[in-house]
């Protein structure tokens, strides 16, 4: 039931896509809405909060922000910083940006959130629905901001959520539930591996009754989904309800064959555990989507993305993977020996586990960015000696190839963000790409 905020003063902290798209929905219900951000404000984002009566304040969350009936939480937004404390202290109503649009809201929802995949499981899920003519729209993470989609009428829409959005979660609710995956992440803001695991499985308390909760297998013990919920676990054996088997080389939900593995055009065994996680997702929640249209889904941008061949040699751009649990599940999906670009701005991680994957699935490594000396003392560690360093990208694109052998992959996929060189991980990768392309250009041309 929409809220009415007629007259109501709302606060709203942070000016990013999610913090703009609540603020210009509360003023188009007759709020008084007041945005603060603690960064500066975009010029274009001030033009726009001007013609709307939208209040603002920038570089500074003030106490102008506690003079209100309720605050809203951005996307991203830490439950410890000062602004979010005096809120509490003062005794105000902290709402966070999925409950607070959710009201607003017309159709199924199919929510997907996890360590890794959830992007490409997010977008199939939306291409799917559409090429399958409903009326749909990927929001949240991907696509728009979910408080963009207030009154419009969908049918379905597939939503990305991060952690962030869901550690304010209490009141939204979804028809189905994916949680791709668990690993390590995001724990300078979450303070702790079991803080964050708590609010992906915030996820699970968001399914409505009878609705549909996806995981691993692996996963159940961890997130420790309520009696009540019906969950339909993923695995490679055939007690898990999705099961991949390799025997057949399909997928099934419930002993029905959901897709052949060749349907799926998408490279390693994660992709086809996203496939299977979307289609039967699509299924459980009532939509009707044909298995062929797989066929044509191709990855988004940065995410084990096919980036071209020479000489028998395939280079993969995996910038998306910015973490070690990304980067071990793209060494170990894809077949074959690999030629590994790692480096970039650490998290605070511990590189022992992606050692061990480097030493089993690749035969050399290039390491680049500021976390390159780390990297290197894990992979010495680990007894793995076959690396060497690189300064930009385009060296160790050019290195990895010298050393790459036919039918081998030449793999972008840090384990580590991208900002000690770029602005971005998708900066990073097109970089590999054209360095690739290049490389392809000079070999095939002579």
């Amino acid at each position: 039931m929409k809220k009415d905020l007629t007259g109501k003063k709302i606060s709203v902290i942070g000016s990013g896509v999610s913090g703009c798209a609540v603020a210009r929905l509360a003023a188009k219900h007759g709020a008084d809405v007041f945005v603060s951000d603690g960064k500066q404000i975009t010029e274009d984002k001030k033009k726009l909060f001007e013609a709307e009566n939208i209040r603002w304040e920038e570089n500074q969350n003030s106490e102008k922000l506690l003079e209100c009936d309720e605050i809203v939480v951005s996307s991203g937004i830490p439950p410890y910083i000062p602004a979010v404390q005096a809120a509490r202290e003062k005794g105000l109503k902290l709402t966070g940006e999925l409950d607070f649009s959710y009201p607003y809201l017309k159709g199924r929802i199919i929510a997907v959130t996890g360590s890794n995949g959830k992007t490409t499981t997010c977008s199939m899920i939306a291409e799917l629905l559409e090429k399958s003519g409903y009326r749909s729209t990927a929001a949240g993470n991907i696509g728009l901001g979910i408080a963009e989609l207030a009154d419009k009428e969908f049918d379905y829409i597939a939503m990305e959520l991060s952690s962030f959005q869901l550690y304010w979660s209490k009141s939204f609710r979804c028809d189905a539930g994916i949680i791709t995956n668990l690993a390590p992440d995001h724990l300078n803001w979450h303070g702790s591996y079991e803080n964050y695991v708590a609010s992906k499985a915030n996820l699970f308390n968001c399914i409505v009754q009878g609705g549909a909760a996806i995981c691993q297998k692996r996963d159940t013990e961890l997130l420790n989904p309520a009696a009540e919920t019906k969950v339909y676990t993923l695995g490679w054996q055939n007690d898990c309800k999705i099961f991949m088997d390799r025997e057949s080389s399909a997928a099934y939900l419930d002993s029905e064959k959901l897709f052949g593995f060749s349907d799926v055009k998408l490279l390693g065994d994660h992709n086809l555990e996203n496939a299977a996680m979307s289609m039967s997702a699509l299924k459980l929640a009532g939509a009707v989507t044909d298995k062929e249209l797989l066929h044509s889904f191709k990855a988004p941008e940065h995410r084990c993305e096919y980036a071209g061949e020479v000489n028998g040699i395939i280079f993969v751009n995996d910038s998306k993977g910015t973490n070690v649990a990304a980067s071990v599940t793209a060494l170990s999906s894809l077949p074959g020996k690999k030629v590994v670009i790692l480096g970039g701005q650490g998290k605070g991680e511990d590189y022992a586990l992606l050692a061990e994957s480097v030493l089993k699935y690749a035969r050399k490594a290039v390491i680049i960015g500021s976390e390159k000396e780390k990297i290197a003392e894990a992979l010495d560690n680990a007894g793995y000696h076959e690396f060497k360093f690189a300064a930009q990208m385009k060296d160790a694109v050019e290195s990895a190839y010298a050393m790459a052998e036919k039918g081998e992959t030449v793999l972008l996929s840090p384990a580590c963000t991208s900002w000690d060189m770029y602005p971005d991980f998708e900066a990073r990768g097109r970089d590999f790409c054209v360095a690739a392309a290049e490389i392809i250009s000079r070999e095939r041309n002579g």
